[in-house]
C-alpha cells in the first residue's frame, strides 16, 4: 500500500473548502511550503501531527490497519 500523504492533505484541505494560504497561516509558514507539502510522499511525524490538529483529521490512521483486521495473521500465540 503506497500512500502519498501530500495528496491526502491537499484533498482534505479542498474537501473542507480551504486553501493553501489558510493552512500556511495556521502552520506559521509560507504558502510555498504548503505547496511543497502537497508534493511529498512522506512527511515528518511532528509536522503531520500539526497538520492533523489544524485540519481536525487523524492522518496517521492512513498508515494503520483497522483495529482487528488481520489480527489472526499477526498473532504470536501458538
Amino acid at each position: 500500500m503506497s500512500i502519498h500523504i501530500g495528496r491526502e492533505i491537499e484533498a482534505e484541505l479542498r474537501r473542507q473548502g480551504r486553501g493553501a494560504t489558510w493552512l500556511a497561516q495556521r502552520l506559521y509558514c509560507d504558502r510555498t511550503n504548503v505547496y511543497n507539502i502537497f508534493k511529498r510522499q512522506g512527511i515528518d511525524t511532528v509536522l503531520l501531527q500539526r497538520i492533523s490538529d489544524v485540519l481536525n483529521r487523524n492522518f496517521f490512521a492512513l498508515y494503520c490497519p483497522r483495529e482487528g483486521a488481520g489480527a489472526e495473521n499477526n498473532s504470536t500465540d501458538s
